[in-house]
Formats: structure tokens, C-alpha cells, sequence
């Protein structure tokens, strides 16, 4: 068999790590905490990041570079940022090495190559770009700035796991500059919705919009938005975030313009970012024990025609229909595959598709072509059909924005199931032990409370809600006057 996967219930850690090694996603590499993200994780990849651009681009942002390293002068000028990122930095001090005359064979660092200034390799690109927006903003007609880069960052996390967590990780960063504080809020919540309706829409993965506490905001930023999704094993994850910065950065910086009546202000910020740990939450959202469970608008392949055949004369009669049918759903727009090598038998073949997340396997053999029928399969419900050889673009077109919406509706409901009101201490300790999920919560608003409700449940607040329903309530831990609930969930 192709597959051999640990089960959710048996280990659910294993079976993520299994899904993402043997369905061709990732691999590990010589470099700790680093991975190779493999031509098929690539693919998925480059599927989310080419729907993402063109959001983003619809929106009126463009594409920019910025360098891989930021001077160590410019990462410590916006306090906040520099501090809360600098247990995860590497840093440049040399930049040659030399033979080792006490070790032949081996290089060693040239002591007299020494960086006059130590370089961050970008934990995250604030400090970089206000620096450079320095220069390209000095009056309102220069604003919005809208940008936003492709790139990677690299944050040294001590424990690691595929997609989730790595050392270095693929991401966007938006940056935009503004004239007032009012045109950052309305980009900060445009690009959230933009995340929110990549998620839902294409992922098919529901999505909670809120803010987060002072104690969860990125480092730097006044306010940041984002959008929590809940995973299979009942924990959250935190799948894109907008932040206001305010005018921190700007100040930092020291980025002015002159405004219409010729006086100097500094301007408001915004930054935004989802990265490819979203693989990791498309994986844990849907699949099953029996492999990945991939939406059909960003699958890399979404249709899988599979022959049965005994010898090359059944291959030929098939495979003349075959390239009728891979050229009518490639008119669709629809990503097909015919896979007629002979390397390996179809039943080895439907069980690697269905490892791999193809949302729908076609298998024709010579019968079939006789009865004028196809067999369709689906990989969300596993069921098979039937169907007419007729049309039968037309339906797989239709099936794969059948499959599409299933698949949201199916995460939904799981997510809604999981979503548990709970009033006092004990119900809160019960539902994050046995029925885990998020937990609606009142919260006295304190820090401290916060940090101690984390430190004894290793629950977070994950957000507040957007639009949050007003009550009045107790805070379940200390039983101070609260407003509104807050949603609490363990999380990855």
C-alpha cells in the first residue's frame, strides 16, 4: 500500500507528521528546524500565494523586495518590535571564512572579517521598510503607500514542527503608509476581510474575526486584528493577522509629510501578513486518516483519471477518450492528470491520490467504455458513482464546487459544535480538558488575569470577537465585572 499512517485518535501529532512526509508535502533537512517544502507542498503553495496576489493587487497594493538583512542600529529603533522579537533573531557578524591551518580540510571564521554593524536576518521587515520609506515619502501626494513582498523570514524557534513552526518560513508582508489614522484603521480591517475571505472561500476553513488582548498584539502595533480557526484535535490556530501600528513606526523612523496645509506630520502604518503555516491549518482542518483532504480551488491537482487495462490495445481505446476528456476539462480551467504509467497498478494508484488529497479520481476501463460510463470518486465523502461518459466535464465542474462548499460546510459545523459557553472556573477546566474547542468566556480585561488564566490552563485568549455581543458577566476566574465574553483555546 502506498500509505501507512498513524490515526488521529491514536496520535494526532504522528498523523500530522505522516500526512505531511508521505503525502509529498515537506521534508526535513540537514538544518535544524528548517524544512524543503517538496514540488507538491510547493504547488499548494503556489496556488494560495497566485489567489492571494491577485486579492491583494484588486485592492490596489503592489509587489516590492525588500533585503534579507536589517542593520542591528535599524531593528532596535522601534523598541517594542526589537524587544519582542529578539529571542528569535540570528545574526550576521562575519561574512568570511579561511582555512583552519589546525584543522586541514576544514574553514573556519576569519577573525579580521568582522561587520563593522551585526545584520538581523529578517525576523520580520518593519525596521528595513521604515527606513526606507524615509526616503520615498515626504508629502500627501506620496500617500497611500501600498505595499506588500514575497518573502521568507527566518524567527529561531527552539521546538519546530512542519509548516506550524519553523525556523524560516514563506510569507507575505503587507506595509502601507497613510496620511491619516482613519485610512490605516479602514486598510487594517480591508485586509482582514481580504484573509478572511481567502480562508473561507478558497480553504474552505471557517474563520473567527477579532482582536486581540494587549498581551496577544504584535510587538510595535496599537491594535492587531486577525482570524483564528479551530483544528481537528480541538485546538486553535491563529491563520492571518493585520496590525495598526500607529504612528510607532513613523516615529521611529522619523517618516513625516507635508500634509495639504504645508505642516509635517507623521504618518500611520499598517502591516499584514499570512505565511505557509496556513498548509499546516488546511491540513489539520480537513484530512482524514486515510491522507490529506484538499479543497478543490487550490488543490495542485484536482482531477486524477486513472485506466484499467490489461494490455496496450485496452491502454489505446482508452486513453483516445481519456484525451477528449483531459482537453474538455482543461477548457474548464480545471487541473487534470492522466496517469497512464505502467510503474505501478491502479490500486496502488488510487490509494497514493487519495494519500495526496486529489478531490476527485476518475477510473475507465475498457467496460466502462462499452457501458459509455466513468467511475467517480470522491475524496471528501469517499463515496463512488457511476456516471455517464455525457457531459461528464460538466459534472465533474459541478462536483468540484459541490466538493468545495461540503468541505467548508463540514468544518463549520465541527467548528460551531465546538464553540462552549462556560460561567464558572470548573466548567471552563472541563471543556478545555475533555470537550477542548474554543471556550466563550467572561474576562475582567487585566493583564494580569490573563497571564494567570495562561499560566494555569495554557489557554490563550484568541480573540474578541468582532462584533462581539455585550452581556454583563463575571470573569470566571476572578469574578470581577466583565462586558463581554472573549474566546479561550488552547492552541498551536
Amino acid at each position: 500500500m502506498a500509505k501507512e499512517l498513524t490515526s488521529r485518535e491514536q496520535d494526532y501529532s504522528q498523523w500530522y507528521n505522516d500526512l505531511i512526509l508521505k503525502g509529498q508535502l515537506a521534508d526535513y533537512t540537514a538544518v535544524r528546524g528548517c524544512m524543503v517544502i517538496k514540488p507538491y507542498g510547493y504547488a499548494l503553495w503556489e496556488n494560495m500565494r497566485d489567489v492571494l496576489d491577485k486579492m491583494f493587487k484588486e485592492t490596489g497594493h503592489v509587489n516590492a523586495y525588500f533585503p534579507l538583512f536589517v542593520p542591528k542600529s535599524l531593528f532596535e529603533a522601534e523598541e517594542k518590535n526589537a524587544e519582542g522579537f529578539a529571542k528569535e533573531c540570528a545574526i550576521v557578524t562575519h561574512y568570511r571564512l579561511k582555512n583552519d591551518p589546525s584543522k586541514p580540510g576544514k574553514l573556519m571564521v576569519d577573525p579580521e572579517a568582522k561587520l563593522e554593524e551585526e545584520l538581523i536576518v529578517r525576523p520580520t521587515s518593519e525596521a528595513i521598510i521604515w527606513n526606507t520609506y524615509k526616503g520615498w515619502i515626504q508629502s500627501y501626494r506620496d500617500l497611500p503607500l501600498l505595499i506588500n513582498q514575497w518573502a521568507n523570514v527566518v524567527r529561531w524557534e527552539m521546538r519546530t514542527r512542519l509548516f506550524l513552526r519553523t525556523a524560516e518560513f514563506l510569507w507575505q508582508e503587507g506595509h502601507t503608509a497613510h496620511a491619516t489614522k482613519e485610512e490605516a484603521v479602514i486598510e487594517t480591517k480591508k485586509m482582514l476581510e481580504v484573509y478572511a475571505d481567502f480562508a473561507e472561500n478558497w480553504m474552505a476553513m471557517p474563520v473567527i474575526k477579532g482582536v486581540k488582548t494587549a498581551n496577544e498584539r504584535f510587538a510595535g502595533a496599537e491594535d492587531t486584528y486577525c482570524i483564528e480557526a479551530l483544528m481537528q484535535d480541538g485546538k486553535a490556530l491563529q491563520a492571518g493577522t493585520s496590525h495598526f501600528l500607529g504612528q510607532n513606526f513613523a516615529k521611529a523612523f522619523d517618516v513625516k509629510f507635508s500634509d495639504k496645509e504645508n505642516k509635517l506630520e507623521y504618518v500611520w502604518a499598517t502591516s499584514w501578513g499570512v505565511s505557509t503555516r496556513l498548509i499546516g491549518g488546511l491540513v489539520m482542518a480537513h484530512s482524514d486518516d486515510d491522507g490529506l483532504i484538499l479543497p478543490p480551488k487550490i488543490a495542485p491537482l484536482q482531477v486524477v483519471i486513472v485506466p484499467i487495462f490489461k494490455n496496450d490495445e485496452e491502454l489505446g481505446l482508452i486513453t483516445n477518450k481519456v484525451n477528449e476528456i483531459v482537453h474538455q476539462l482543461k477548457d474548464l480551467g480545471i487541473r487534470v492528470k492522466f496517469d497512464n504509467s505502467d510503474a505501478a497498478r491502479p490500486g496502488w494508484k488510487f490509494a497514493q491520490y487519495e494519500l495526496q488529497g486529489v478531490p476527485v479520481r476518475l477510473a475507465i476501463g475498457v467496460r466502462d467504455l462499452g457501458n459509455n460510463v466513468i467511475e467517480v470518486a470522491r475524496r471528501d465523502t469517499k463515496t463512488k458513482s457511476s456516471v455517464t461518459l455525457d457531459g461528464i466535464s460538466f459534472y465533474v465542474k459541478e462536483l468540484l464546487e459541490e466538493i468545495q462548499l461540503h468541505m467548508f460546510n463540514r468544518a463549520k459545523q465541527y467548528r460551531d459544535e465546538h464553540i462552549t459557553p462556560a460561567n464558572t472556573w470548573d466548567e471552563f477546566i472541563d471543556i478545555l480538558d475533555n470537550k477542548t474547542g474554543f471556550v466563550s468566556a467572561h474576562w475582567d480585561g487585566t493583564p494580569e488575569t490573563e497571564e494567570k488564566i495562561k499560566e494555569l490552563t495554557k489557554a490563550t485568549i484568541r480573540c474578541i470577537p468582532l462584533n462581539n455581543e455585550q452581556e454583563n458577566g463575571k470573569c470566571i476566574l476572578t469574578g470581577n465585572p466583565s462586558k463581554e465574553r472573549v474566546l479561550f483555546a488552547r492552541a498551536y
